[in-house]
C-alpha cells in the first residue's frame, strides 16, 4: 500500500456518532444487575463453607486416600504398575544422589566430592556450551557451598536430571512422532495445551496418592509437569523444515527413515535443543515445589523458612535457586547456539582441537574426583567457608529493622489496598447469590470468546459448586483478576515502551529473561520480609511474577506494527500518544490479548502458590490437604478447582484472542510473531 493510501486512512475525519458494540452493552447490563442483587441478597445463597468444613465428596475423597493407603501393597495395579514406575524412577534418582549428593555408607558423601561434582559439571558445561558458561557454571555450583546449602542445592541438582532424562526419553520419540504425523499432532496439541495450562500446585496431590511421598513422587510429578515443551517444540521444528527440502530429499531415493535422520532432525536441531532447555527450567521450578510432597532440596528450605517467616534463611535457599535456574538456563541456551554455529561454522581443525581441550579437562575432572576421594576437604565442602546462616541472619536483621523503619509505609500501603480493593471485589464475588455470578461471567464469555466459551465456562462453574468450593474458588478468582488487570497496566505501559525503542527494549529484555528462569517459589520471599503473609502479598508476587511474559509479548507486538502505518499516522501530524493509541495499540490488540492469557496463567498459578503466605483460598485448601488426613480430600478437591478455574479463564481468552484474530480487517493485520510461549507455571 501506498504511503499516501496510510495517510487517507489515518487522516483526520470529521466527527461521527460512533455505534457501541451490544456486546458493550449486554456486560453493562450484566454488571449492573450484579451490583443491585448484591446490594439486595448480601451474604444469601452463596454457598460458604468453612476451612475446617467438609462435603460428603471430600470425606468420600478421603475415604478413598484410607483405601489406597490400607491396600497398596496387596492391590495387583498398585503393587505392579504404579509401584513398579515409583521404584524404577527411585533407583535412576537414586543413582544421581549417591553421585552428586551422598552415598548410604560411611561419612555420606557424594561419590565424587564436592570437588568432583563442580569439576564434572564444568567440563560439560564446556562440551555442550563454551567456555564462559563453563566458568559460570564452576563459580554457580562453589557458590553452593559458600551459601552453605550444597547438599539441598545437590538433591535439586539430582532430582532435575533425572526428571529430565526422563522427559527427554519420552518426549523426544512423541515430539518426532508429532511432527511428522499431522494426526499424532492434532491428537496431543490439545492435550499439551490442557497440561501447560494446569498451576503446578494440581499435580501434587493425586501423584501423592498414586505414588506415595518422597524423591520419586517428586520426580514423576516433575516429569508430567515438564515434558510437554520438548514435545511441542520437537514437533515444531520438524514441520518448520522448507517442504522443498524434504521433496528434494524424497526425489533422491531416500526412504522415510532416511530423510529423518539426515534432513530433518539435523534441520530441527536448534528448536530441539529450545525444547531442553524450556524442559529442563520447568523440570527446576517443579522439583522446588514438589517440596510439598517431601521432595528433597532447596524446595524443602523455602517451605519450611517460609512456614516459620524465617525471611533470611528462606532468601538464601531462593538465591541458590536463582543460581541454579540461571546456570542452567545459561548452559542450555549455549548448547542451543552452538548446535546452530557448529552446523554452519564448523571445520575439521576446530574440532580437533576442541577435542584435545576437552581431553584435557576431562584429564582434570579425574584428578579432582580422585582428591575428592583423597582428602576429606575436596569430599566435603568446609563448614568455615560457608557464610550462609550468617548471610541469612543478617538478611534477617535487615528485613527487622526494614519493616520497622517503613512499617508505616508498608502496613499502609497493605491494608489501604486490602481495605479498598481486595476486600470489595473479593466480597462483590462471594457474598452476591451464585447464580447472579454464574450469569455475569457467562455473559462476559459469551461475549468476549463466543458461544464455545460460554459452554465450557458453564460446565467448569458447575463443577466448582459439585466440588464444593465456590466460595474459595471465588476468593480465589478475585485476586487473579485484581492480580491480571494490574498486571496488564502494567505491561502495556513497559510493553509499548519497549516496543518503540530498541534501546529500551536492549535494557530490560535481558532482566526479562532473567525473571522468566525463576521459580515461583522466588518471589514470594521478599514480599514476605517487606509485607508479612497476605492476600496482597499472593498478589504483589503474583504481578511480578507474570508481568515479564506479558511485557515480552506486547512489545513484540508493538515492535511489529506496519512502520509504513506508523510513518503515514505522524506525517498527518499525530502526536506520540495518538500514534500509540490510535495506530499502534489497535494493530497489536491480537498480541495484547494474548498477553493476558498469558498473564492470566501465570498469575492464576502464582495466585495459588501464594496460599503459603497467606493467600488462603484454594492454595491453603491444597496445602492442608498434604499435611493434614482428615482434609485430604478437601485439598485434592481445591486442586480440580483450580483445574478447572485455569480452563475457564483460559478458554475465554483463548477465544478472544482467535475472535480478535478474525475481525482485524486484512489490510490492518500485523505479522504474526507473538505465537504461545512454553508456560512454566
Amino acid at each position: 500500500m501506498a504511503v499516501t493510501d496510510f495517510r487517507r486512512q489515518f487522516a483526520p475525519r470529521p466527527p461521527r456518532q460512533r455505534s457501541i458494540p451490544r456486546g458493550v452493552y449486554a456486560i453493562a447490563v450484566a454488571l449492573l444487575v450484579w451490583f443491585v442483587a448484591w446490594r439486595m441478597f448480601n451474604g444469601v445463597w452463596t454457598l460458604p463453607l468453612q476451612s475446617a468444613e467438609v462435603t460428603p465428596l471430600h470425606l468420600w475423597l478421603n475415604e478413598v486416600n484410607a483405601w489406597v493407603r490400607d491396600n497398596r501393597d496387596s492391590n495387583v495395579l498398585f503393587v505392579l504398575v504404579f509401584d513398579s514406575i515409583r521404584i524404577g524412577v527411585g533407583a535412576v534418582a537414586a543413582l544421581f544422589a549417591q553421585l552428586f549428593v551422598q552415598t548410604d555408607v560411611g561419612l555420606q558423601l557424594p561419590e565424587i566430592g564436592w570437588l568432583g561434582v563442580v569439576a564434572l559439571v564444568t567440563w560439560v558445561a564446556a562440551a555442550v556450551g563454551n567456555y564462559r558458561v563453563a566458568i559460570l557454571t564452576a563459580v554457580g555450583f562453589t557458590a553452593f557451598g559458600v551459601l552453605g546449602v550444597f547438599t539441598e542445592a545437590m538433591w535439586t541438582f539430582a532430582l532435575t536430571l533425572t526428571a529430565v532424562l526422563f522427559s527427554v526419553a519420552i518426549g523426544l520419540p512423541l515430539g518426532i512422532w508429532a511432527g511428522v504425523n499431522k494426526r499424532v499432532n492434532g491428537i496431543l496439541t490439545p492435550i499439551l495445551d490442557f497440561m501447560q495450562t494446569l498451576p503446578s500446585f494440581v499435580y501434587l496431590a493425586p501423584l501423592a496418592l498414586l505414588f506415595l511421598i518422597g524423591p520419586a513422587s517428586a520426580v514423576i510429578a516433575t516429569i508430567i509437569y515438564a515434558v510437554p515443551p520438548i514435545i511441542r517444540l520437537t514437533a515444531h521444528g520438524i514441520r518448520s523444515v522448507p517442504a522443498t527440502i524434504a521433496e528434494a530429499a524424497d526425489s533422491l531415493g531416500v526412504s522415510k527413515r532416511q530423510r529423518l535422520m539426515t534432513v530433518l532432525l539435523p534441520l530441527a536441531r536448534n528448536s530441539m535443543v529450545v525444547g531442553l532447555n524450556q524442559t529442563v527450567m520447568a523440570a527446576l521450578a517443579m522439583v522446588t515445589i514438589a517440596a510439598l510432597i517431601a521432595g528433597p532440596g532447596l524446595g524443602q528450605l523455602v517451605v519450611q523458612a517460609l512456614q516459620s517467616l524465617n525471611v533470611g534463611r528462606a532468601f538464601v535457599a531462593g538465591f541458590a535457586i536463582v543460581v541454579m535456574a540461571i546456570v542452567l538456563d545459561r548452559v542450555t541456551t549455549a548448547a542451543s547456539r552452538r548446535a546452530e554455529l557448529s552446523a554452519r561454522h564448523s571445520t575439521p581443525l576446530r574440532r580437533r582441537r576442541r577435542i584435545i581441550a576437552l581431553g584435557a579437562g576431562l584429564l582434570v575432572v579425574a584428578a579432582a574426583v580422585y582428591l575428592s576421594r583423597s582428602v576429606l576437604a575436596a569430599a566435603r565442602f568446609p563448614a568455615e567457608a560457608a557464610v550462609g546462616e550468617a548471610l541469612g541472619a543478617r538478611i534477617n536483621d535487615v528485613s527487622a529493622g526494614f519493616q520497622n523503619t517503613f512499617s508505616v509505609f508498608t502496613a499502609s500501603l497493605k491494608d489501604g489496598f486490602t481495605i479498598r480493593v481486595i476486600n470489595p471485589f473479593q466480597g462483590l464475588l462471594t457474598a452476591t447469590p451464585f447464580l447472579v455470578v454464574m450469569l455475569v461471567i457467562l455473559v462476559i464469555a459469551v461475549t468476549v470468546g463466543g458461544i464455545r466459551a460460554a459452554v465450557i465456562s458453564t460446565i467448569c462453574l458447575l463443577l466448582i459448586i459439585a466440588v464444593g468450593l465456590w466460595e474459595d474458588a471465588m476468593i480465589t478468582l478475585a485476586s487473579t483478576l485484581i492480580a491480571t488487570v494490574i498486571t496488564m497496566a502494567l505491561a502495556l505501559a513497559v510493553g509499548v515502551i519497549m516496543g518503540r525503542s530498541d534501546r529500551v527494549d536492549r535494557w530490560l529484555r535481558p532482566g526479562l529473561d532473567a525473571a522468566q528462569t525463576m521459580p515461583a517459589f522466588v518471589y514470594l520471599v521478599p514480599f514476605l520480609g517487606l509485607f508479612g503473609p497476605s492476600r496482597f502479598t499472593a498478589i504483589v508476587a503474583a504481578i511480578i511474577y507474570a508481568a515479564p511474559v506479558a511485557i515480552k509479548i506486547i512489545a513484540e507486538g508493538i515492535a511489529h506494527v506496519s512502520a509504513e502505518a506508523v510513518e503515514a499516522a505522524q506525517s498527518t501530524g499525530a502526536s506520540p500518544w495518538q500514534t500509540i493509541s490510535k495506530v499502534q495499540i489497535p494493530l497489536a490488540a491480537s498480541s495484547i490479548t494474548l498477553a493476558a492469557n498469558q498473564g492470566l496463567i501465570y498469575v492464576l498459578s502464582m495466585v495459588v502458590v501464594g496460599g503459603l503466605v497467606g493467600g488462603g483460598a484454594l492454595g491453603y485448601a491444597v496445602v492442608a490437604g498434604f499435611s493434614q488426613n482428615a482434609l485430604f480430600g478437601k485439598g485434592l478437591a481445591a486442586g480440580v478447582a483450580i483445574v478447572l478455574l485455569g480452563i475457564m479463564l483460559d478458554r475465554i481468552t483463548q477465544a478472544a484472542v482467535a475472535r480478535r484474530r478474525r475481525i482485524v480487517p486484512v489490510t490492518r493485520r500485523v505479522r504474526d510473531v507473538t505465537a504461545p510461549l512454553p508456560v512454566t507455571h
